[in-house]
């Protein structure tokens, strides 16, 4: 171990290297606590001053993270601040802002752009820079270097070990998962040389319980879009095997429990009405446009992604049908939309397919409204602007039907059904109740 690599690793065991954490959303904060509670000190960055303030007062607006979490991390250290000129007395600084999509399925480096004009001023020499936001084969190596390199600073290259340390490690936050500790997934990290992949192993190496270094950044990043890729091309396959087994009269939630009893060479994945997510729905365009660049088409991904995106259509389509089934057009008709999460029991409304399908029920004249015990509002965002309050999950009768989008584990099924006109499930939420006023689709 070379007398850099010896530094970093030295220094993480004695923890005292200065966190410096950007983009405090539903990555970089739980990240910011991880750290935090491993006992080093932690700077959040964040240009939405309502999240500094917010952060500085010891509060919380992520719901899975309690405001004892918050003051805890500041009795460790831990401080937000929108100005970027801190970043120059810190000795690692960790990317996670946000890479939507843009116009036309492209990426939408913005962010990650703007992050690197803001901070290239303040680097110096021996500190290390991580991006960990989702982005293409290229992004790091491509993007982020040269940006810190036109600031006037050395990136430690293979021939150059000198420099900024440079390298990718790719946030695998799993949103409601309770099951597996954050720190007991495996963190994949790629560097631009040896010493910042060795730097970066020291580091995260102090939190996770399992490091997985793998040869460039290029790799890293290949890694991230090939897990949400694998789920994205699964889910595609039940979702058109679903609409399948509805023409043919077959309940494919009873053959997927069925497929799942086989002990080996099989993975349950389940249908739903699209998918949401910052990833897994926007992974497959950011590597179909890369692959673009090299002359290859990737159809089979692509593919997926265009079964994923229609079924919305067919939430509406299948809604309209049971509707006209008992006299009712969608066009006034009341609607009350379950869940607006974009999956159970959490405060996440990135992608959520529950947006895109309250928009087509209003452009179907339908009179919409929603119930989310998460979002007690819903304003505007990149992709939508709903601006509605959730309703009370009271008088069900007086809608012609209930469409359960996301089924949130506090939603008393059994009532649910039992007090409204017409259901339609499309999560296999109604499982197990009998009612010829369910509609599952």
């Amino acid at each position: 171990m070379d007398a850099v690599s010896l530094n970093w690793q030295q220094r993480a065991d004695e923890r005292t290297l200065h966190i410096g954490i950007i983009g405090l959303g539903y990555v970089g904060l739980p990240l910011a606590l991880l750290f935090s509670e491993a006992g080093f000190r932690v700077t959040g960055f964040d240009i939405d001053a309502k999240k500094v303030a917010t952060l500085n007062a010891g509060g919380s607006y992520i719901y899975r993270i309690e405001p004892a979490q918050i003051a805890a991390a500041q009795r460790a250290g831990f401080s937000a601040t929108a100005e970027f000129a801190a970043i120059a007395g810190v000795d690692a600084v960790l990317i996670c802002v946000p890479t939507p999509l843009g116009e036309e399925h492209t990426p939408d480096l913005r962010s990650i752009l703007s992050t690197m004009d803001a901070i290239a001023p303040y680097l110096h020499a021996g500190q290390l820079v991580v991006l960990e936001s989702t982005t293409y084969p290229g992004t790091t190596t491509e993007v982020v270097a040269p940006r810190i390199e036109a600031a006037g600073h050395a990136v430690s290259r293979g021939d150059a070990p000198e420099g900024v340390y440079v390298a990718f490690s790719p946030e695998r936050e799993d949103p409601g998962n309770t099951e597996i500790a954050r720190a007991e997934i495996p963190k994949v990290i790629g560097g631009m040389s040896g010493q910042a992949g060795d730097a970066a192993a020291a580091l995260y190496g102090s939190i996770f319980s399992r490091i997985v270094r793998v040869s460039t950044p290029e790799a890293a990043e290949m890694t991230k879009l090939l897990e949400n890729i694998y789920r994205n091309v699964n889910i595609a396959l039940v979702n058109e095997l679903k609409l399948l087994c509805l023409r043919m009269g077959i309940d494919v939630w009873e053959v997927i429990d069925a497929a799942a009893t086989k002990p080996f060479g099989f993975q349950p994945f389940y249908p739903g009405p699209g998918l949401g997510g910052h990833c897994i729905p926007v992974d497959p365009f950011y590597l179909s446009w890369r692959a673009k660049q090299f002359g290859f088409a990737t159809r089979f991904i692509e593919l997926a992604g265009e079964v994923n995106e229609a079924m919305p259509q067919h939430v509406l389509d299948s809604l309209t049908a049971a509707l006209q089934a008992r006299g009712t057009a969608i066009a006034g008709a009341k609607v009350l939309v379950l869940g607006v999460a974009y999956k159970k029991d959490v405060d996440d409304l990135r992608e959520s397919p529950a947006l895109v399908i309250i928009e087509m029920l209003r452009s179907a004249g339908a009179a919409v409204r929603y119930n989310d015990p998460f979002f007690p509002h819903v304003g505007s965002g990149r992709k939508y602007d709903l601006q509605m309050d959730s309703a009370p999950l009271t008088d069900l009768a007086a809608y012609d039907c209930v469409l359960v989008v996301t089924d949130h584990s506090t939603y008393d099924y059994g009532r649910i059904v039992a007090e409204s006109r017409l259901v339609v499930d499309t999560r296999n939420a109604t499982r197990g109740i009998d009612s010829p006023n369910i509609v599952r689709c």
